[in-house]
């Protein structure tokens, strides 16, 4: 595996990849791989020739007072993995390579981006948009792949690609990859090891009790009252801090207060020990 860090050398091996017509998958990252990560890059290698990760700690899409100086780095065993992996290339840019010195620009998706994570973190959409958008354009692939569990993150990249026509001519897809999970149901994360071990084994009650609501909406049990006792089961575990818990359309991210004809997925935020985690599922339809 290739790693490069200037992306004039990124141009020349990525050209050199794509010879006599070979495909490449975009797998990007903020490094502290995990198996959820690697997930991503099968997929990729499964539907691609050749597959190119990056691995950048955007700072664009970190606010006041959160982790960007505490985001997990571990550069050498990111890239063992991602070798094991047969990972042909690894893009690992620094901050002054993607932000050279007067950078001014920022990419804004509106309506997908309203609720939920970019209510709670303003402008981090605006830095992971703007940050896929510029990925995109230098590795130039012809198809990336991102993890559901960041299901609001793939509905803004998504639209993204199709209002600024980056589908068109390389990108062909933007493929999401279901959420990997710990053997408790714990949805994968790099922020899971911030966990003590008491936080850690309180953390599992996030999706079993996000199971148990999503339940009794399919039962038909009304919603407000299954989110306020989802919240509250959250709270009794030791949760300190709810963002929020929601019902939505899967396609707009509208939010939901009963089951329509559309496909529905259940978004939480919570706090637990000082870390943030989210998680999503599927909900099903009414007959």
């Amino acid at each position: 595996m290739q790693t490069v860090t200037t992306l004039d050398l990124l141009r020349t091996s990525t050209a050199a990849l794509r010879a006599g017509g070979a495909t490449i998958g975009l797998v990007p990252t903020m490094g502290a791989l995990h198996q959820g990560h690697l997930t991503l890059v099968r997929a990729a290698r499964d539907a691609c020739d050749h597959v190119v990760a990056s691995i950048f700690v955007n700072p664009t899409q970190f606010g006041p007072n959160e982790d960007l100086d505490a985001y997990p780095r571990q550069l050498a065993e990111d890239q063992a993995m991602l070798e094991g992996e047969r990972c042909a290339l690894l893009w690992a840019p620094t901050v002054e390579e993607m932000y050279p010195e007067g950078f001014a620009s920022s990419i804004s998706v509106s309506g997908v981006s309203d609720n939920f994570c970019g209510a709670a973190r303003p402008s981090h959409f605006d830095g992971v948009a703007t940050v896929v958008c510029k990925l995109f354009n230098q590795v130039q692939p012809d198809m990336a792949f991102f993890g559901e569990k960041d299901f609001q993150q793939l509905a803004v990249i998504r639209t993204m690609a199709r209002d600024l026509d980056l589908t068109a001519p390389r990108v062909e897809a933007i493929i999401g990859v279901p959420t990997v999970r710990e053997p408790d149901g714990l949805a994968m994360s790099s922020r899971n090891r911030y966990l003590s071990s008491e936080h850690r084994a309180a953390a599992a009650t996030l999706p079993n009790a996000m199971r148990e609501a999503i339940a009794r909406i399919e039962d038909g049990d009304e919603v407000r009252e299954t989110l306020a006792a989802l919240e509250d089961a959250l709270l009794g575990a030791g949760f300190s801090q709810i963002d929020y818990a929601e019902l939505a359309d899967a396609r707009s991210l509208a939010k939901l207060d009963a089951l329509g004809a559309g496909d529905a997925r259940l978004l939480v935020a919570a706090r637990i020990g000082g870390t943030r985690l989210i998680d999503n599922m599927a909900v099903s339809q009414r007959a």
